[in-house]
């Protein structure tokens, strides 16, 4: 906690870039629900989630300045997951709205625990959900 209670986070929030606002909303409509995440904000050129109660954290929206959304090379949310079947999840409502696979749900080897899946938008832009915690029983 940082002075004055507020909490010290890294980032603010993050946007990834669409060339269909419509298809982008059922994607995420669809994705964010899987790991507790709402819609909260929708404008004609950008749609915000965010966990329920807390300010907007990840955007999707057209680039300001009217040129093409493009991918990021390298670049790739990762959200975190209550559990490993919101991650199971997540990935099915991606691949079922129209995402394609680039990992299925599995433990990774950057830890014990870190379980995650990794899929790619229907705009191409890569995002991942993860769980640290251990299997349930």
């Amino acid at each position: 906690m940082a002075a004055g209670g507020l909490l010290e986070i890294m980032f603010h929030y993050l946007t990834v870039g669409t060339n269909d606002l419509d298809r982008a909303r059922r994607f995420y409509d669809a994705v964010m629900p899987t790991l507790g995440f709402e819609k909260g904000a929708e404008r004609e050129e950008e749609i915000g989630y965010r966990r329920p109660g807390e300010a907007m954290r990840f955007w999707v929206t057209r680039p300001f300045d009217g040129r093409p959304a493009t991918v990021g090379n390298g670049s790739m949310p990762a959200f975190e997951a209550p559990d490993r079947a919101a991650v199971d999840a997540f990935h099915r409502a991606g691949l079922a709205q129209g995402g394609s696979d680039e990992g299925a749900p599995g433990v990774r080897p950057y830890g014990a625990h870190f379980y995650a899946c990794y899929l790619r938008d229907p705009d191409g832009n890569k995002l991942s959900a993860l769980c640290l915690r251990e299997a349930d029983g």
